[in-house]
């Protein structure tokens, strides 16, 4: 992936070495593989408050970090993707505005509670921040994702992506329909579309990248692979036959390995939110 002409946009707040936290239990990894097929690739934004308060530290004063463009190359990284997904999506939504993007380690407080790494990257709708401890690319490369540039930008599309649907409202919308909802397993049918849109998303900010950068920020052959090889590691099916556990579409809050390589590659194809209604298929 072409990245490392294209803008920097400076808001990052990075809060690592800020000590927000111990994980308990041995450490991130085996919280992160614990819990990750729940929270990988990002937490329903309408439920993220409920799950960082199970990790404890709801209510702390939330920190600050220092804003700007960090020195390392995996800051750097996530500070050009970041911006040239901003600049994508100021061009096909009306009145969009950027998120933030909150670099940390370990656990920190949010909008939301106290978000821990256990929880893998997830967009506070309270506070309109995007929180990623790049400890993740580990964990995803250990569930078979790829570890190609494209691969980790796909997770920072997602979760922009998610800012995207508290925008339109569509998060708001899928949260009154689960309220509504007869069964848990129906609820659930909501949770998969609104994450199944994000990969969609994630997949138009992708195909715009070139024309919103000059051409600086860019897929190079081969990383639309890496990224639909994520996005079948990470299904739910995947996860739960990973886990030893038998295949439960019920159950299921994120889509199926299938379904998730269909929308990323729909999104991609399309370059069109409009070709994004997860929803119609309900």
């Amino acid at each position: 992936m072409r990245w490392q002409g294209g803008r920097r946009g400076g808001g990052i707040e990075d809060r690592r070495g800020m000590g927000g936290g111990a994980v308990a239990g041995g450490g991130i990894g085996v919280l992160v593989l614990a819990a990750i097929g729940y929270f990988v690739f990002g937490i329903d934004p309408n439920t993220t408050q409920q799950v960082a308060s199970q990790f404890g530290g709801v209510g702390q004063a939330e920190q600050q970090g220092q804003i700007g463009t960090p020195e390392d190359q995996a800051g750097q990284f996530v500070d050009v993707v970041g911006t040239n997904i901003n600049d994508v999506w100021t061009a096909q939504l009306n009145g969009y505005t950027a998120p933030t993007t909150v670099l940390y380690e370990q656990g920190t407080s949010t909008g939301c509670g106290y978000g821990q790494s256990a929880m893998g990257p997830f967009y506070c709708p309270t506070d309109h921040k995007v929180y990623l401890d790049l400890s993740f690319w580990r964990e995803m490369e250990k569930l078979g994702g790829s570890s190609a540039d494209f691969a980790k930008a796909y997770v920072l599309a997602h979760e922009y992506g998610h800012h995207v649907q508290t925008l339109t409202g569509a998060s708001q919308q899928v949260q009154r329909a689960q309220q509504q909802a007869g069964s848990k397993a129906e609820g659930n049918r909501y949770s998969v579309a609104l994450e199944l849109q994000a990969d969609c998303y994630a997949g138009v900010w992708a195909r715009n990248a070139p024309a919103a950068s000059g051409g600086q920020v860019a897929l190079e052959p081969g990383d639309l692979e890496a990224g639909m090889k994520t996005a079948q590691a990470i299904g739910d099916d995947a996860l739960q036959r990973r886990g030893g556990g038998r295949v439960s579409p019920e159950s299921f809050t994120h889509g199926s390995s299938a379904q998730r390589v269909e929308w990323l590659q729909r999104g991609y194809q399309t370059g069109d939110p409009a070709a994004c209604d997860t929803f119609s298929q309900l």
